[in-house]
């Protein structure tokens, strides 16, 4: 967690982690491009070293769809400046709806 940010750092420590379920693996993934070798399963393998990388133009979108509404308490997203400068994301908009034409 970012020490830049400790709004977020609360509430993951607020959060009752152990009482919490993963459901990135209940849902549809998918991108607005990526740059052969670098698609969306590399956002979801676990390894800090493999990244999806857009091979479009701006903006870039990750589409997470769910079969049914479902609440999520804690969205965690891994980002390193450091690692890759001129790729990392300079915002984040992650916006709900119960479609594509009602994102808000």
């Amino acid at each position: 967690m970012s020490a830049e940010n400790p709004e977020a750092e609360e509430v993951v420590a607020k959060s009752n982690l152990s009482e919490m379920r993963e459901m990135s693996k209940k849902a549809a993934w998918s991108v607005s491009s990526c740059k052969p070798g670098n698609g969306v399963h590399l956002l979801r393998d676990d390894n800090i070293d493999t990244y999806w990388q857009s091979d479009g133009a701006q903006p870039h979108l990750v589409n997470i769809q769910f079969q049914r509404k479902v609440k999520l308490q804690l969205l965690v997203l891994y980002v390193d400046y450091k690692h890759d400068e001129s790729y990392t994301p300079n915002k984040i908009s992650i916006r709900v709806g119960n479609g594509f034409r009602d994102l808000k």
